[in-house]
């Protein structure tokens, strides 16, 4: 489909806000999916140098009961 003039364009035959509005729509879904793996990715990170810092903390307190 060719347009004659981009304000044609952005009017998609008179479908232009439904055409617009889904392409948002799922813009805006997408790039929040985006930015929440993101957040969970930083949050597993946190939480697994806790746990290892947790596992450290046991294992000196373990050895120096031995001694």
């Amino acid at each position: 489909m060719q347009f004659e003039s981009f304000s044609e364009f952005l009017a998609m035959g008179g479908y232009g806000f439904y055409v617009w509005l889904s392409f948002g729509s799922c813009s805006a879904i997408l790039l929040a999916i985006f930015i929440s793996s993101l957040r969970d990715g930083y949050k597993l990170r946190d939480e697994v140098r806790a746990q290892m810092r947790r596992e450290e903390r046991i294992k000196q307190a373990k050895q120096q009961e031995q001694v």
